[in-house]
């Protein structure tokens, strides 16, 4: 293939993931390999198409094994600070709930099951903390820092 058919294949296989296909970050090294293989070509090695193509495996495997995983994570939210779900945030307790007790909460437009997993009663309109989120169940712990609040 001429080292322009390489570079067009590249721009497309990097334009689709970017633009259209969100493909798990797979086509932006298959792209970014295609116009390493033109480059190649360009700088008139003259290689046979076969080794052009194998040339073109080699840097598309290499790179998706040694650069994905860390770029997608970084690209992605793995970055500091970035936090997935509701654990963390501050709740006002809707009803006064036991040790171990349940009960319903709203929370981002919908009704929760809520459970209290501290030791202490949870009063009708105190502050407490999502401790984590099991499927549908918010469980709430008290506030461990007095100056949050919501």
């Amino acid at each position: 293939m001429p080292w322009w058919g390489w570079m067009i294949f590249g721009a497309i296989l990097f334009g689709s993931e970017l633009m259209i296909v969100d493909a798990g970050f797979y086509l932006v090294f298959i792209g970014i390999a295609a116009a390493l293989t033109g480059l190649i070509e360009l700088a008139g090695l003259g290689l046979e198409p076969w080794l052009q193509w194998a040339l073109f495996s080699v840097i598309s495997l290499v790179s998706m094994v040694l650069f994905r995983k860390k770029l997608y994570d970084q690209l992605r939210g793995s970055a500091v600070g970035y936090q997935v779900g509701p654990t963390g945030e501050i709740v006002t307790v809707e009803q006064a709930l036991q040790p171990g007790e349940s009960g319903r909460l709203a929370y981002r437009g919908t009704e929760w099951t809520a459970v209290n997993t501290s030791d202490q009663v949870m009063e009708q309109g105190q502050h407490v903390q999502i401790s984590s989120v099991d499927s549908l169940t918010l469980k709430l712990d008290t506030v461990k820092d007095s100056s949050k609040g919501a």
